[in-house]
């Protein structure tokens, strides 16, 4: 998720502090290639002692058309960053074993991912010869320590088919497999929903959870013969298990409804490792999703993410509490209408640290086991993957901004400091504001001398009244070297979800500073289904694809032409993906405003739409139902009232359509519905097609030709002698 501008001066130190370096007297736009170069950062973790981070660098090469992750470290009481390991197949999910003398990483290394261990020297931060831990035909991946150090917990894709002794359950997956690979026939039999996901078809194997010993030794599959992913598949979501600070137990995510499909209602579970033939124990009844199991480090408490209503994957994630003595459940915060993205324990079982989005930024909060002293400590910024050191003197997490990647950060909980007037503290009732954010420093600079030659402009947020008069908030970006008495052309960028947001955090595909750096304006708005402004406000999409949310954005649009003279408002184009795409099919029909659209993996027609995607939840929650059904007729419809490809004889403004072959979430078939559509209307078209991409395009060089194809686009329609542009026939 997205966030908002810098803070002045007078709070400089919640700002990124520029590392020592070359002075740039002349900073530049940011070019597609300037991106590729970014490191960036992935998930981290910290040493028992305190003194080292361990973190996840990609780095992407854009000649050969690779993206590598490796391990990295980086000392915490100062010092340069340095990478560890350098495999040719990558290796990430770095861990410190809880003594701190060894690591254990995830690796492909000899083709297949498996599980790594290393010993690591804690004065000098180095790495030992890695040696492999598991040898599993299906794989290993996202693996754990046990707090005592003897054992580790990872995920490994089988199947469900294959148990008893473990020698035994993987020479029978080996033999799926070579049956598999050998075969000529390449047809599948489906007797259930849910056969592709996202980007792949999900075939017969599920994600179980196996437990290993550190010393080595036969992986046990803790969940033999199940018949579903555990735990379940969820995009960016934290990691979905946890080890009890005895290490007897773990906690676990657990989807057993009937047909996943139509299902968000993953359950909390406990299994004792103690007990060879012990079976998981529900301990959450949520009709939505638990997620997120964390033990209190005393081992009293299970700390989860909770939703309150089934099939609604945008439910309002709460924090809740497991006293595993009463094997009671309580929610900490009622009050609290904002989502809980990401938590983590002080080390004295006290105090819960989260993360979540409000108004364009995703600080981090403060909350006692009673649901007492909520306190927001930190301002501008997206803040996530929270780890404390054992003492509890610091909090090591990454932080990220629209104008700097990802970096890693250190809170000191214990050193409070004032908060100025500027510092944009969330006046949420029930926080305490005004003097709780915290001292923070800045302990890797992955890309700190290439973001110091790049002319990255602040973002701007405004205000205004859209649609039912509710406050909408609303973000511009004036491109590099501004001169305000020129007119600028835009880009006008919707997000999508369409529970999602822009703000105040970096991205590596759709980029603002990339969009404005070609010298456009780039205006942004959270409209109604956004996060990070209340449950009602993402609600009001609900049902309502093209109604209230196209209104915010008409009106949000009208009012940065008003208050921004410097606007060009007959160039402007609108673009979008996913939701946004939907949205952007929705404009075709309902305005000529704009000089130009770019529609990627929009939903032109909701009820092929319904038929061709995934997760069924989501279609059946925002269209209140199936396209048959009694409750899509009772209400009007929805399929058909919010469908742009009824809306085709009102289509005039050249598109341009972007769609893949491995979007399964929205068929392929909707983006060539909308090309056939315009050329036969004799409307200026082109379709982008990548069969190689899913719902996202990852591979650096078609990510080349996206940006380049949607550059010359916009430019052939908005171009002037201050902006010129190759012109292409469409």
């Amino acid at each position: 998720m997205l966030r908002r501008r810098f803070v002045t001066a007078a709070v400089s130190f919640l700002l990124l502090a520029m590392p020592a370096g070359p002075v740039f007297a002349q900073r530049r736009p940011m070019r597609f290639e300037d991106l590729m170069k970014m490191r960036r950062l992935g998930d981290l973790d910290l040493s028992p002692d305190g003194r080292w981070v361990l973190f996840t660098v990609t780095d992407v090469d854009l000649e050969r058309n690779t993206r590598t992750p490796h391990l990295w470290i980086a000392p915490i009481k100062g010092g340069e960053e340095k990478p560890v390991t350098a495999a040719l197949a990558g290796e990430s999910n770095g861990r410190f074993s809880p003594d701190g003398k060894e690591i254990l990483f995830v690796s492909a290394r000899d083709a297949v991912s498996q599980v790594y261990l290393a010993d690591f020297d804690g004065s000098s931060g180095n790495v030992g010869p890695a040696r492999a831990l598991t040898h599993l035909s299906s794989g290993a991946g996202g693996a754990l320590w046990s707090t005592d150090g003897a054992s580790i917990l990872f995920t490994s894709s089988v199947y469900p088919g294959c148990t008893g002794a473990p020698a035994e359950a993987d020479a029978c997956n080996a033999q799926h497999q070579k049956d598999q690979a050998d075969s000529q026939v390449k047809a599948q039999i489906w007797t259930h929903l849910l056969f592709r996901h996202w980007d792949h078809f999900t075939g017969e194997t599920h994600s179980h959870l196996f437990l290993v010993a550190a010393g080595g030794g036969d992986a046990r599959d803790l969940t033999p013969g199940v018949d579903r992913d555990i735990p379940p598949f969820a995009l960016g979501e934290p990691t979905g298990y946890a080890f009890s600070p005895d290490s007897s137990e773990i906690a676990f995510e657990w989807n057993t409804d009937p047909d996943p499909a139509i299902s968000t209602n993953s359950d909390i579970f406990t299994l004792n490792l103690k007990d060879a033939n012990a079976k998981p124990v529900r301990i959450t009844n949520s009709l939505g999703g638990d997620f997120t199991p964390r033990y209190s480090p005393d081992g009293r408490y299970i700390a989860f993410r909770s939703q309150a209503r089934a099939g609604y994957e945008s439910d309002r994630f709460r924090l809740m509490l497991y006293d595993r003595q009463s094997r009671k459940v309580q929610e900490v915060l009622p009050e609290f209408d904002r989502w809980v993205d990401d938590l983590a324990w002080a080390p004295d079982s006290q105090m819960i640290y989260f993360v979540s989005g409000v108004e364009g930024e995703e600080p981090v909060f403060r909350i006692d086991t009673a649901g007492h002293g909520l306190a927001q400590l930190t301002a501008r910024g997206t803040y996530g993957d929270l780890h404390f050191t054992q003492d509890g003197e610091r909090l090591v997490l990454a932080r990220a901004t629209l104008r700097q990647p990802a970096e890693i950060y250190e809170l000191r909980p214990k050193e409070p400091v004032k908060v100025p007037e500027a510092a944009p503290v969330h006046r949420q009732e029930g926080v305490e504001a005004g003097k709780s954010l915290l001292r923070q420093d800045q302990l890797t600079h992955l890309n700190s001398e290439l973001v110091a030659e790049l002319d990255l402009p602040e973002m701007e947020s405004f205000w205004f009244t859209g649609a039912q008069r509710t406050r909408v908030q609303g973000f511009l970006l004036r491109p590099p070297n501004f001169d305000p008495q020129k007119k600028y052309p835009v880009k006008f960028l919707i997000h999508g979800g369409p529970e999602g947001d822009w703000g105040n955090d970096w991205s590596y595909r759709w980029n603002p500073e990339l969009f404005a750096s070609s010298g456009y304006v780039v205006v942004m708005i959270n409209p109604r289904g956004s996060t990070g402004y209340g449950q009602a406000f993402i609600d009001g999409v609900n049902g309502d694809w093209g109604g209230k949310p196209y209104i915010d954005l008409m009106r949000g649009l009208d009012h940065a032409e008003a208050r921004y003279p410097f606007i060009d408002k007959q160039r402007e184009c609108a673009l979008g993906a996913s939701y946004g795409g939907y949205m952007a099919d929705w404009i075709l029909g309902h305005t000529t405003r704009f000089a130009c659209i770019v529609s990627h993996d929009g939903v032109f027609d909701p009820q092929g739409f319904y038929g061709s995607t995934d997760e069924l939840w989501f279609a059946e929650w925002e269209f209140k139902g199936t396209p048959w059904s009694e409750a899509g007729r009772l209400s009007h419809d929805l399929y058909r009232r919010w469908s742009p490809m009824l809306f085709a004889a009102n289509f005039k403004t050249p598109t341009l359509i972007i769609h893949s072959q491995r979007d399964y979430r929205i068929d392929v078939s909707q983006g060539m519905e909308l090309f056939t559509t315009l050329k036969r209307m004799g409307i200026p078209a082109e379709m982008l097609y990548f069969p190689d991409e899913g719902h996202w395009v990852l591979r650096p060089q078609n990510s080349r030709l996206w940006n380049q194809t949607v550059s010359d686009w916009c430019n052939l329609y908005t171009r002037t002698a201050e902006n010129p542009a190759e012109t292409r026939s469409p």
